[in-house]
């Protein structure tokens, strides 16, 4: 009966040694990691971007009607309810 004991916990310690090195091996393997790592660089630029246009694509838009304006002679009116810029 020992025998089969000890056979078991030699086979239960194998499982573990190899259990174990497979994680070990997984944690230090950095290539996961690198993609993740663009992922998130790449995922912030994106939102950057995004509050940015929110931020200044009114802002941008005025400008370019006000020049647009200019380049055509007129003068400009902005719509005292709504802020929108037009050529008078």
């Amino acid at each position: 009966m020992t025998g089969l004991i000890t056979k078991g916990f030699i086979a239960g310690d194998f499982f573990f040694q190899k259990t174990h090195a497979k994680i070990v091996r997984f944690t230090r393997n950095e290539n996961g990691a690198t993609a993740v790592e663009y992922a998130l660089i790449v995922g912030l630029i994106t939102v950057l971007i995004f509050a940015a246009v929110k931020l200044l694509g009114g802002s941008i838009s005025d400008q370019i009607t006000k020049a647009t304006c200019a380049v055509q002679g007129k003068g400009y009116n902005t719509n005292s309810l709504t802020g929108a810029i037009t050529c008078a």
